[in-house]
Parts: C-alpha cells; structure tokens; sequence
C-alpha cells in the first residue's frame, strides 16, 4: 500500500492529504466551515497546485465537523458594511472569489467527488453542485435559504439549475427549506446515499476507480461533457465528434481497445 502524503498540516483552513492518486481536501474550519476569503483562496491554492500534479488523479472534497459548508461566512461580510463604500467592494471581491473557486472545480482537469456528511447550505450547496460527483451521508442536508434572510441565492443558483430541473430548483430557491439526503438524489443533487459509517470508504473506492483511468482520457471526456452542455445539439455533436476523433488517435485509446479485443488489463502511458 502506497504512503499517505499530508500535503498541507491539518491546522490549516483547508487539510490535504494524498493516497494512491487521490487528493482528499478537508474543510477543516468547523463548525461552520464557511466560505470566508481565506478559505476560498486556500481551497482554490489546493486545487490549481493539483492541475500539474501528474500524481493527483482525483480530488475528493470533505469537511470535518457536523457542517459540510454553511456558505458565505456572513459575520465577515456584515463587518465591512462599516467600510466607506458600505462593503460593497468587499462584497464584490467575495462574490467573484466564490464564482472563480466554482469554475475552478468544473474546469479542473481531474474529477472532484463531494463527500457530504452534515449540512450544505448557500454557497456550500453551490460546492456540492458545482463538483463532477457528489456521495452524501444519510444524515446529510441541503438548503438554498437565502430568501429567508433578504438575500437571494443567485450564485448558488448557477450550479444548483444546472444539476436538477428548473422545477426543483426554483422550489428550493423559493422556500428555502432544507430537504434531506433522499429528496437531494430525487432531485439530482447527489449520485448515492451511504451510512455515515461507510460513507468515506464509498467515496474512496469511487475515487480509486476513476482513479484507475487514463488520466488523458478522464480529462478529455471531462472538458468535453462540460463544454458540450452549453452549446446546441448539432453543435455539440460536431464538437464531440472532433473529441472522438482526437481521443481515438491518443495512444491510451490504441492501448485500451487492443486490451479488450486481446482480452488483458490495460496498461495506461495517461498519454
């Protein structure tokens, strides 16, 4: 078995460590695990170091404590309505930190998986819909409650409308209540629901089957699921078919087609 790297000491906002190909990044500012500026920018650091890590196949995003991630850390952003501009500029530089950190995990090379035991709300819902995967716990929930405190869930509502119908998501944009684990996979939010006692044994073995991959291949298929998804049909099929084509002459996709026609276990050159 391969050694477990700590990346980053666990005293950190956010903890990082390392074991066979996959990063496991702790939320690790209970009990609320909020957004503020400097977890943002520690969370992002982690991720952009990963990009060019040949040795990160996987990302699995966590949190330590009862919370998963309460969102924007609104005590942080109500201090500096004190400020001359009334916050405005703190605010803006919050709300573009969130959307750069978002964009960050969707256009991330390798896939990040959500191990989600506790609560996700606001911003921190918008970090579950905005990774590729996302495993929670039965004792897991999920809330946009924005509406209930005068301030609209509007940047959550990107990555929550592109992962459940419209339907659903103006539900819980509206209402803001808390579903539980079993209506966030009705909806679509989550891929599966596990006890909490086997709960990171699931995302692990996830992660290590993806993690089994080529990495080149992953990657390809990734940016193009995403970038398919903006465009229109005929559009998406040209695009994808110029995917396929390129992918085709990789030498994984020579290697991984002569396994399974020579009926053998691939052996991946992640080129």
């Amino acid at each position: 078995m391969a050694e477990i790297v700590a990346i980053k000491p666990p005293e950190g906002p956010v903890a990082a460590r390392q074991d066979r190909g996959v990063l496991r990044l702790t939320l690790a500012s209970p009990p609320a695990n909020a957004l503020s500026l400097a977890v943002m920018a520690a969370l992002t650091a982690e991720l952009d170091r990963a990009k060019a890590d040949k040795s990160v196949r996987v990302i699995i995003l966590a949190a330590a404590g009862k919370v998963f991630c309460a969102g924007h850390d609104l005590k942080e952003m109500t201090l500096h309505r004190a400020d001359a501009d009334k916050g405005k500029a703190f605010f803006e530089q919050t709300i573009s930190a969130c959307a750069a950190l978002m964009q960050t995990i969707v256009r991330h090379p390798k896939p990040v998986i959500a191990e989600v035991d506790g609560l996700a709300t606001a911003a921190g819902l918008q970090l579950v819909a905005s990774c590729d995967l996302a495993i929670a716990s039965h004792e897991a929930t999920f809330c946009t409650p924005g509406v209930n405190i005068g301030l609209f869930c509007s940047t959550p509502m990107v990555a929550l409308s592109r992962n459940v119908s419209r339907k659903h998501a103006m539900e819980m944009l509206l209402t803001g209540e808390t579903i539980d684990a079993a209506t966030a996979k009705e909806f679509g939010l989550v891929n599966r629901i596990a006890p909490r006692e086997y709960l990171n044994q699931i995302v692990t073995k996830y992660a290590q089957t993806i993690a089994s991959k080529s990495s080149l291949v992953v990657k390809t298929g990734k940016e193009a699921f995403y970038a398919q998804a903006e465009i229109g049909l005929a559009d998406a099929y040209d695009y994808t078919g110029r995917v396929m084509v390129e992918n085709m002459l990789a030498r994984d996709a020579e290697e991984g087609i002569g396994a399974f026609i020579g009926k053998r276990k691939p052996e991946w050159s992640d080129e």
